[in-house]
């Protein structure tokens, strides 16, 4: 059943970012609606399901939401200089490297021999599409080479706040249904924090509403699916999303590529699938 959820926030995470640019606003108004989508989700969830909270689970929520606003707040500005199709790919394949390494090394996910191979040459196939999907045939200008600096800096910092956010779960053992909540009170305390002086209260926040209500049934479906399959399975899964938002970028967004790049991007993908196949063997 882990794998199940864990596939179910691939599809809700994948469509994100093109249904965020289609509904428009800048980065600040994108965040801030997701954490109003967000916490609207969560409230109605925590009423329904009731689930125990004490200080600790509270407070280790809230902080996750805040480094979740990092990741995603970033990874929206990171969008605005290279784009859809570049830069989710790249984001992904920094993320399992991220989560990987702490849910291998940490956590001691991977237990025998063949669970370490098979998730070694998973994680090497998923990584490796990511890069594939986002190279390019042409160099770029001196204005490309800024905007590709000012993306990956962008990104880099992203990343941090998108591990962050799922290892503090996975290290306090906070239950799903717990953490809903005050991750979402996180999430729109930073928002509001970072976002205030660009006055994000627009329509585009608004619009906004509905891609955090994507995201909150993709959280939630992989927070259930932690202690179920451990995050380095559960969180690389959930990344397959990628070939949603790449290909879509492309598609239906209308980012340029060549006839070159989009056989790249046509073998990452299928990398990516290959690589989340073999995650699912790495737990029995």
């Amino acid at each position: 059943m882990g794998i199940i959820w864990a596939l179910i926030t691939a599809v809700c995470w994948g469509s994100i970012v093109l249904v965020s640019e289609k509904l428009g606003g800048d980065f600040h108004s994108q965040t801030f609606g997701m954490t109003l989508g967000a916490l609207l989700f969560s409230v109605v969830a925590f009423f329904i399901v009731q689930p125990d909270l004490n200080m600790s689970v509270i407070a280790i929520g809230v902080i996750s939401g805040i480094f979740w606003v990092i990741g995603q707040r970033n990874q929206f500005a990171s969008v605005d200089y290279l784009g859809v199709s570049k830069i989710v790919p790249l984001s992904t394949g920094m993320q399992l490297f991220g989560t990987t390494l702490f849910g291998v090394i940490v956590f001691h996910e991977w237990k025998t021999t063949t669970e370490i191979i098979i998730g070694v040459v998973a994680i090497t196939a998923i990584v490796s599409g990511a890069l594939l999907t986002s190279r390019r045939s042409e160099q770029g200008d001196e204005n490309d080479k800024q905007n590709f600096k000012k993306g990956i800096t962008f990104l880099l910092i992203s990343t941090a706040g998108y591990v962050t956010y799922v290892v503090i779960i996975r290290w306090f053992e906070v239950n799903g249904w717990q953490a809903i909540l005050p991750q979402a009170v996180g999430m729109f305390i930073g928002a509001l924090v970072l976002s205030l002086k660009h006055k994000p209260f627009n329509k585009y926040s608004v619009r906004n509403i509905l891609t955090g209500l994507i995201w909150s049934t993709g959280n939630l479906t992989l927070l259930l699916a932690l202690p179920l399959i451990g995050i380095a399975t559960s969180f690389s899964l959930s990344q397959t999303g990628i070939i949603i938002s790449t290909l879509g970028g492309i598609f239906l967004l209308g980012e340029k590529r060549s006839k070159k790049e989009i056989i790249w991007v046509v073998s990452g993908c299928v990398l990516i699938i290959a690589g989340g196949v073999m995650l699912g063997f790495t737990k029995s």
